[in-house]
């Protein structure tokens, strides 16, 4: 199984940046799959999609910037969707490959549906794992709490529990793919304290968020969702905070009409570790 760490530069308006990215498979493959994880997580979070896939697909597994193996933005302010679009154009030009699938979790879904709805993308399947145009105000909270937290633990055993805790809503999951989980997200710094894997500044423009800015950001991705052409597959947990019953509904009778599968049990969001979840993503994929 071929997997190899790489780099590309991309560009902001504080300056260059390199962004990581992980590559499964075969670099002469054209079918090429990218996946982008959520806010608070990485490119490590599809390990077990990228293995299921690595015979059909060239996999693309990026830490967006200020997360992971990736560079930290001089201004934190930076950390928006317009950013990352920018960095998976250039991710997808150093790519040379003319058609993509994507698959995004919860952000890493915002910045697909962007991509998706512009004129001459390359987007040719494209998988919302638990996001769309419309997210509870409530749950963007949760998460801008959550992810301005600055915890420090003397263990690793410490930080298992508290991303057990944080991330319940991701649904059962064994022992082991707990730890797996807790250790793509926690490193140890230079005083031997398990730290969290990216820049704390992430938070400041979640945190800045009103009802009023979420309601203009909404009308904005409600166009851009419309303006999707390629076949689409919402995924959503069945007890999600984020993306509500009622916004999945929508999603099924406007812009690309996209199948929604429901998976119960399961809040936001589902990770694609179990058999039963990757299932569902490779049918869409492959048929």
């Amino acid at each position: 199984m071929t997997v190899r760490r790489q780099f590309v530069q991309c560009f902001s308006p504080a300056g260059l940046h390199r962004m990581s990215y992980k590559e499964w498979g075969d670099q002469q493959n054209p079918k090429v799959l990218i996946c982008v994880h959520g806010i608070t997580r990485v490119g490590d979070d599809f390990d077990a999609l990228a293995s299921a896939l690595i015979d059909e697909y060239r996999v693309i597994c990026p830490d967006v910037v200020g997360r992971g193996y990736s560079d930290r933005l001089a201004n934190p302010q930076l950390y928006q969707i317009p950013q990352y679009v920018s960095d998976m154009v250039t991710l997808i030009a150093r790519l040379n490959s003319q058609t993509i699938d994507w698959f995004g979790t919860s952000m890493g879904g915002l910045i697909g549906l962007i991509l998706a709805s512009m004129k001459d993308n390359p987007i040719r399947k494209l998988i919302l794992n638990d996001v769309g145009p419309s997210l509870r105000f409530d749950g963007l909270k949760r998460i801008g709490e959550l992810i301005g937290q600055d915890v420090r633990f003397d263990t690793f055993e410490q930080g298992v529990q508290f991303i057990r805790e944080v991330s319940s809503s991701f649904g059962p999951h064994t022992d082991a793919q707990w730890e797996k989980l807790a250790r793509d997200v926690l490193r140890q710094n230079a005083e031997g304290k398990w730290i969290r894997h990216y820049d704390l500044g992430l938070a400041l423009p979640v945190q800045a968020t009103t009802l009023e800015s979420a309601a203009i950001g909404e009308k904005m991705l409600w166009a851009a969702y419309d303006a999707i052409r390629c076949e689409t597959l919402l995924v959503r947990g069945a007890e999600s905070d984020l993306l509500s019953v009622e916004t999945a509904q929508q999603m099924q009778s406007r812009g690309p009409r996209a199948k929604l599968i429901e998976i119960p049990g399961v809040g936001h969001a589902p990770t694609f570790i179990n058999a039963d979840q990757i299932a569902i993503a490779r049918d869409f994929l492959l048929n």
